[in-house]
């Protein structure tokens, strides 16, 4: 298990977060809520245990909003109040203690990770090339 760092845009919030080998890549997800949210065609993301994300400057400021996913269950969204990074998302129908941490705000996630799999294919643009196995919603469990 590796340990990683990272922070918003504006600094505001920083976070370490314990990653093992297997999770040492970017899922990228291509649903229409994280293509509003980022303004691209995808995000940079990974599914972790909750614990293994520590949260050291500004966890107290975070905010919160909540969407109902494709599952019809909730989704909470976990930003920076001053910049708008999304740290994490949880997604209940995932479970309390798996959370989906935003790997392109890791100090190394963008220079070193690659893509592992690519979720929500069924929203991938049309004109977007395959980098990673494909799923059409979530990897089965």
């Amino acid at each position: 298990m590796t340990t990683y760092q990272g922070k918003c845009h504006c600094g505001n919030t920083e976070w370490e977060a314990k990653l093992e080998k297997d999770q040492q890549g970017h899922i990228l997800c291509h649903c229409d809520t994280c293509k509003y949210l980022s303004g691209s065609t995808f995000t940079l993301n990974q599914i972790i245990p909750k614990a293994n994300l520590n949260i050291k400057k500004g966890e107290s400021q975070l905010k919160r909003y909540t969407y109902y996913g494709e599952s019809g269950k909730p989704v909470h969204c976990y930003f920076c109040p001053n910049c708008t990074s999304h740290v994490y998302h949880h997604q209940l129908v995932m479970g309390d203690d798996t959370i989906i941490l935003r790997t392109g705000m890791l100090e190394q996630g963008l220079k070193e990770f690659k893509p592992a799999a690519e979720i929500f294919g069924k929203a991938k643009l049309p004109w977007e090339k395959e980098v990673a196995q494909t799923f059409d919603t979530l990897p089965p469990s």
